[in-house]
């Protein structure tokens, strides 16, 4: 049987493609990676970590570890923003000091976006890493209620020793090495063109110092605030945040105003669960779970009739 007869190969089609996408939004630029089907499942906006790009959800040479690609391929509509002060609107990062402004500006970017087209059962937002920051914010905007869900993934509130050795050390030296391989361990669970952040690493804005530090403290008032389904994802391999039970259970409790709250550990992967090669059993699950959302929001409805 030809290679052709298999299915390996064939012509995209119109699920493959990925679209960099630029919108207008208060007179910026706003940018992001887009997989959109005709009439989607649902939405699902995906946003990245610091030092990031949308590039994230979608590594080059790697389709099966694309978000974009594999959802798009089971019927949800996919769009990778760059979340303000990033890609496009680079050149205001500014102005995204105020941390509402960045609600905002993601707000009017999704909305830009999709125009008239279909959302499916609703839109369902993930974060990232520092991306957890906009994520949250956005979730408990009262836009927020609107929401199918909230994924959030490489977070939590209180550092490992270790790392708390390293960023100490940075702040002596100015030297980042150290903490690229935390986020990057172990290697072996990572194609090698990204190790480190090789292809995927660019600048950040200035606010971005502001959103670590005050993350710890930030993230409790936030989770209150969000009154849709919430699932945390820590990796096997977390080597940042305390990912233990007693840490799980106090994060857990920072949602006391959450319908339904999931905890999943995502093994075989490090901190960056969308680059590794564990990334496509991490997207299905993500996926798995705006569908159960998407079930919860409206049972009675068929949007996810076959």
């Amino acid at each position: 049987m030809s290679a052709e007869g298999t299915g390996l190969l064939r012509e995209p089609t119109a699920v493959d493609a990925v679209v960099a996408r630029e919108v207008q939004v208060a007179g910026m630029r706003m940018s992001a990676l887009c997989a959109e089907v005709a009439d989607p499942r649902a939405v699902l906006v995906a946003v990245h970590g610091g030092a990031t790009s949308a590039r994230y959800f979608d590594v080059p040479g790697r389709p099966w570890l694309s978000l974009l690609r594999l959802g798009a391929r089971l019927g949800f509509t996919v769009l990778a923003l760059d979340r303000p002060g990033y890609g496009a609107s680079e050149p205001w990062d500014a102005t995204f000091d105020v941390p509402q402004r960045r609600v905002d500006a993601s707000y009017a970017a999704i909305d830009a976006l999709l125009g008239s087209s279909g959302r499916g059962a609703g839109v369902f937002l993930a974060g990232h890493s520092a991306g957890c920051d906009l994520a949250a914010r956005m979730a408990a905007d009262d836009r927020g209620d609107e929401l199918l869900g909230l994924e959030l993934a490489g977070t939590g509130v209180h550092k490992r020793p270790e790392a708390i050795r390293v960023i100490e050390q940075i702040r002596k030296t100015r030297k980042a090495g150290g903490i690229r391989e935390l986020l990057w361990s172990p290697t072996e669970s990572y194609p090698p063109e990204v190790v480190g952040g090789r292809s995927l690493t660019v600048g950040t804005p200035g606010y971005e110092v502001a959103v670590v530090h005050d993350w710890p403290t930030d993230f409790p008032v936030l989770a209150a605030q969000v009154r849709v389904p919430v699932r945390l994802t820590d990796a096997e391999y977390e080597q940042v945040w305390r990912t233990d039970p007693a840490a799980r259970a106090e994060i857990e409790g920072f949602f006391t105003a959450t319908p339904h709250f999931a905890h999943n550990q995502q093994a075989g992967s490090g901190h960056n669960v969308s680059v590794g090669f564990g990334a496509a059993a991490y997207h299905l699950g993500l996926l798995s779970f705006v569908e159960e959302c998407g079930l919860r929001s409206a049972p009675s409805r068929n949007q996810f009739d076959v």
